[in-house]
């Protein structure tokens, strides 16, 4: 099963792409983070023409989320993060697939920092790590994944001293993203590429993707359920390399599906 999260960074201005990707690479599932667009404005018929079914939480200008599903619809389970019923921002979404539940999310970027979006950023990491404990409890195979923007360690950035003060990387983001893989969640890309230098993000200017000037802010976590399952993982750089790209790379992972634990009774 291969498993994509992909911030495509305006779903309007970047859907051939898109449909090429989905051609290239056949993904089982594909998780999007900001469509940049409003609900109704989705394009759910071309997707659909690629061969996929798509559950999706838009909002106009800004955020939106969506899970893309190749054998069939997957059963949509929550929109919006829980924790905050005034929360307007289209950042979560939640659906079963195949006997994994999926979890796609942008976590907010924060910045400036200090300052109201910052505390935004933090107090949704905190419901995102009562998510997390929740959807633990319930010992479920579980793949949370999305645009976190989170630099989790030096390893992840080029030049790590220049994002000290910068609210992907400050000591209170860091912290929260531990709390939450102290959990029990995998961070699968680095499980299996510990020392290396992987890259999902590559700003526009300066050249940064010619420089390899990036980070790592897009990530898989898999729960115990799920880790055993794992074969594979990598970043989809030729995509990065196309023309007028978004200024993230999809990130995937292998699933083998015989090797997720179900619970007792199935789930």
């Amino acid at each position: 099963m291969l498993v994509v999260t992909y911030n495509i960074n305006g779903i309007g201005a970047r859907l051939p792409a898109l449909l090429e990707y989905l051609a290239e690479r056949q993904p089982d599932v594909l998780c999007l983070q900001e469509l940049k667009a409003p609900h109704e404005k989705f394009p759910e018929q071309a997707i659909r023409d690629a061969g996929y079914h798509a559950l999706w939480h838009g909002q106009k200008s800004w955020n939106g989320v969506a899970i893309l599903t190749r054998e069939g619809p997957a059963q949509e389970l929550q929109r919006g993060l829980p924790g905050d019923p005034l929360d307007e921002q289209s950042r979560y979404i939640e659906a079963a697939y195949q006997g994994i539940l999926f979890c796609g999310l942008y976590l907010p970027n924060g910045n400036p920092a200090p300052g109201p979006k910052f505390d935004y950023k933090l107090a949704w990491m905190e419901r995102l790590i009562g998510r997390g404990a929740e959807l633990m409890a319930a010992n479920v195979p579980v793949v949370m994944c999305g645009d976190f923007n989170v630099i989790p360690t030096n390893l992840d950035a080029y030049k790590p001293e220049r994002w000290v003060t910068d609210a992907l990387f400050r000591p209170e983001t860091r912290a929260a993203f531990e709390r939450l893989l102290a959990q029990g969640w995998l961070d699968a890309l680095r499980s299996l590429h510990p020392d290396q230098t992987i890259y999902t993000f590559w700003d526009y200017f300066r050249n940064a993707f010619g420089r390899d000037a990036g980070l790592r802010i897009d990530h898989l976590l898999l729960s115990p359920a799920v880790a055993p399952a794992l074969r594979a993982a990598g970043v989809d750089r030729f995509q990065r390399a196309k023309e007028k790209p978004s200024d993230h790379a999809p990130t995937w992972i292998e699933l083998d599906p015989d090797a997720v634990l179900q619970p007792p009774g199935g789930h």
